[in-house]
């Protein structure tokens, strides 16, 4: 992969992002890595060992208008143009429907879907006007964008829409080059989802255990998805730990 192909990751300081954005550095991409902790994201750079000189720490709270602007300013000053967005920036807060606060419904709203347009939004306008023009938007949109879990309607609602986010950045983008795909994830083993390998709420009301995959696994994914020419795309990829308790009935 070509040295002058750059990419942003959001949520890059742990877990998928980190995961990522590293697996990236290593193939040869100069990557922006982004979240609203420096020190973590100071970290991951960190990890890339002799590849970090490709990357670029640039804290943006992916929710705040002006911080993300910023953030693409920064793009266009350091690197000249950005090839790919991994939308990956995600939180998530647990309650039964009639226990949910308006408060944590919208800060999920705020990062899971807002953020994931304000990024797109800046990714689609410095692709559409740079020469040559065109890139790849990849959004992380979970399992949780077909089935929900029991007490995650804020999150599982984000991921529905993170779907319909994508079909119409894919539709928009044909016109610029611009392609636009989702990458759904089940059980990728990060510190977040440790939990599951002790035990997850099932639907019936049972606590399970449940199988998880290596992260490198999505990071993978991501790869392949972004070493497409942009005349052909991945719209939508699922990337789940075998055993996991998602196809059929559990």
């Amino acid at each position: 992969m070509s040295a002058e192909r750059t990419a942003l990751v959001t949520g890059a300081g742990s877990g998928i992002g980190r995961a990522v954005a590293l697996a990236l550095l290593e193939e040869g991409w100069r990557v922006a890595l982004t979240g609203r902790n420096t020190e973590t994201l100071e970290e991951a750079r960190a990890l890339a060992g002799p590849a970090a000189h490709r990357a670029l720490v640039a804290p943006a709270d992916v929710t705040d208008p002006v911080a993300v602007d910023r953030l693409f300013a920064t793009l266009g000053e350091r690197f000249g143009r950005l090839d790919l967005l991994f939308n990956n920036a995600g939180i998530n807060r647990m309650g039964a429907p009639d226990e949910l606060s308006v408060a944590d419904w919208n800060a999920v709203i705020a990062t899971n879907l807002t953020g994931a347009f304000l990024c797109a939004q800046g990714a689609f306008r410095m692709m559409r006007a740079q020469s040559p023009k065109g890139g790849r938007i990849i959004n992380n949109g979970s399992v949780s964008a077909h089935a929900p879990r029991p007490n995650q309607i804020a999150y599982t609602a984000t991921k529905h829409a993170i779907t319909g986010l994508t079909k119409s950045l894919s539709l928009d983008g044909r016109a610029h080059d611009i392609a636009c795909g989702q990458i759904d994830i089940g059980n990728a083993l990060t510190p977040l989802a440790a939990r599951m390998q002790t035990g997850a709420l099932q639907p019936n009301g049972a606590v399970l255990a449940e199988a998880t995959m290596d992260v490198a696994q999505v990071a993978r994914s991501v790869l392949f998805m972004a070493s497409l020419p942009l005349d052909a795309n991945v719209q939508t990829l699922t990337v789940m730990a075998t055993k996991m308790p998602f196809v059929g009935r559990g």
